[in-house]
């Protein structure tokens, strides 16, 4: 299952390379590194200890093989430690709160000791198959994507549950941002149909959108009608809008107040969860398939 999700994603990505106009922008790397990562899945900015914290797979995406590690830098690209923490299996999804950072791991939730680096919490989700993005909310609440069982759960005190399921989450659900009283949701596209027939040649790469959930009754909200992309990371964008990666796509994107959607950028790979120092308008974007973490400067792109 591992590898034909890898070969999917590469066959979209190739399908969408033709598809998007030779014309969209592109954006310099303010810094690059191309060493020290395993299928780098997720990039977060920890505003409190001022780091940059980077999941690496190293290994399958669903293989409990003991392999991935976090590393942690500097803002600025300098490596503070290549394996901040290890002991986890897959890592993908990156987000902090009160003081621990919280990685999704195949079927459970990881946390890790912003201070020390040491394990922190270990939650296990009965029912879980793909946990994937995962969000954090002021009061603590962890909510995790689950993009194979197609659920959002969430953590709190310890204790998981369903947030929403089946067709509540309307697509695969992917990324995920607490956005004050809402959950932000970002689809790869529509939910694979058990049986039903392969992509023929030549057909569109799917193509996700951005939903949100108010947080206490569960209403749900599109926020664009038009299609996204295969939404993985998600960030405020300052103004009242978002922007996001398009893996599949192979773009970074903005999607306005409005809903518009516009491009900021055209990768040469699938950028994947990325993450954003707001302050300095800095893009640190994963690039799974390539092993490298790069920065942008969208300072100009934002205007």
């Amino acid at each position: 299952m591992l590898r034909v999700m890898a070969g999917v994603l590469a066959l979209c990505a190739a399908l969408a390379a033709t598809a998007f106009a030779q014309s969209d922008p592109t954006l310099t790397p303010v810094w690059n590194l191309t060493t020290g990562f395993a299928a780098p899945e997720s990039a977060y900015y920890d505003a409190a200890s001022d780091a940059v914290f980077v999941s690496s797979i190293n290994g399958q995406i669903l293989e409990k093989d003991g392999n991935g590690y976090i590393s942690k830098l500097t803002p600025a690209g300098a490596v503070v430690s290549e394996k901040w923490a290890t002991g986890v299996n897959a890592p993908k999804g990156l987000r902090s709160a009160r003081g621990v950072l919280y990685v999704s791991d195949i079927d459970e939730v990881v946390g890790f000791d912003i201070a020390s680096g040491k394990l922190a919490s270990r939650v296990k989700i009965d029912g879980a198959q793909f946990l994937n993005d995962l969000a954090t909310a002021a009061d603590g609440t962890v909510y995790v994507s689950d993009s194979a069982a197609l659920k959002i759960f969430e953590v709190r005190n310890g204790k998981a549950s369903v947030f929403v399921e089946g067709a509540d989450v309307v697509e695969q659900p992917n990324g995920l941002l607490v956005d004050g009283s809402r959950l932000i949701l970002g689809t790869i596209g529509p939910a694979p149909q058990p049986g039903a027939a392969g992509r023929g040649r030549g057909a569109a790469p799917p193509s996700g959108h951005l939903y949100a959930f108010d947080l206490k009754s569960k209403q749900r909200t599109l926020i664009t009608s038009q299609p996204v992309g295969g939404i993985d990371g998600i960030e405020p964008d300052g103004s009242g809008g978002l922007v996001v990666t398009d893996v599949i796509g192979q773009r970074l994107l903005r999607v306005s107040r409005a809903g518009e959607v516009t491009v900021l950028a055209k990768f040469t790979a699938g950028g994947a969860d990325f993450g954003y120092v707001a302050a300095r308008k800095l893009a640190i974007v994963p690039f799974l398939f390539s092993n490298s973490v790069a920065a942008y400067d969208l300072t100009a792109a934002l205007k």
